[in-house]
């Protein structure tokens, strides 16, 4: 079955926050994994659940072109802000993403984030609609390390962190396939751990995510 465009998300409550758009809702598990096809907006829709980290991400990812043969992939979840500006619960739209913690610069001298077979370490992602945009910095560990931050920060250039984004994009790059993200800020650099405010904040977060969606998807 072809579906044009499909979500990939991390967790099931981010999955809810797109399928509370979706009519004509079916579900099922393939190879360990939640699957949800639906209509959004009239047009048929499919969310593959991932659960979290980039190992996790890029399989759900490369199930879904598996799956589905969409032209697009779509991710959409809650992140870490990382610029002064932000505030909880705000939507951004990814222009690039960069996974963080991959580093193969004794090797290649490239910098720290640079994938193997890129000469840069960005990975550009499709952009439309009214949305902020923001660089987003993958990785798999959520922490409060300053040395983390000011990687990030300051040398990444990073508005964003999450733990999936930048695998989604790789994967997607990779197939020659378009790829979009949505996030929504569950936390905020410097203002307390980043686990009280995720608990704290996801509720809100996910709220004012799932209003962007229809918006997002037609973009």
């Amino acid at each position: 079955m072809t579906v044009e465009k499909v979500f990939v998300v991390a967790m099931d409550n981010e999955a809810d926050a797109v399928t509370a758009h979706f009519a004509d809702v079916s579900e099922s598990t393939v190879f360990g994994r939640r699957v949800i096809r639906g209509t959004l907006g009239g047009e048929p829709t499919a969310v593959v659940v991932s659960d979290i980290g980039k190992s996790n991400a890029a399989a759900a990812t490369q199930l879904a072109l598996s799956l589905f043969g969409p032209r697009e992939i779509l991710n959409a979840g809650v992140a870490g802000g990382l610029r002064d500006s932000m505030r909880i619960a705000e939507v951004y739209q990814v222009r690039a993403a960069v996974q963080y913690d991959f580093d193969l610069a004794l090797i290649n001298g490239t910098k720290v984030g640079t994938l193997n077979e890129y000469a840069e370490r960005e990975l550009p992602l499709a952009v439309s609609g009214p949305f902020p945009k923001g660089l987003l910095a993958t990785g798999d560990r959520f922490n409060d390390d300053p040395s983390d931050y000011r990687f990030l920060v300051e040398d990444v250039k990073a508005d964003l962190r999450d733990m999936e984004g930048a695998a989604i994009a790789h994967v997607a790059c990779r197939a020659g396939v378009r790829c979009r993200a949505i996030k929504s800020v569950s936390d905020l650099v410097w203002s307390g751990t980043a686990a009280e405010q995720y608990f704290a904040n996801l509720k809100s977060a996910l709220e004012t995510l799932s209003a962007a969606i229809p918006g997002f998807f037609v973009g």
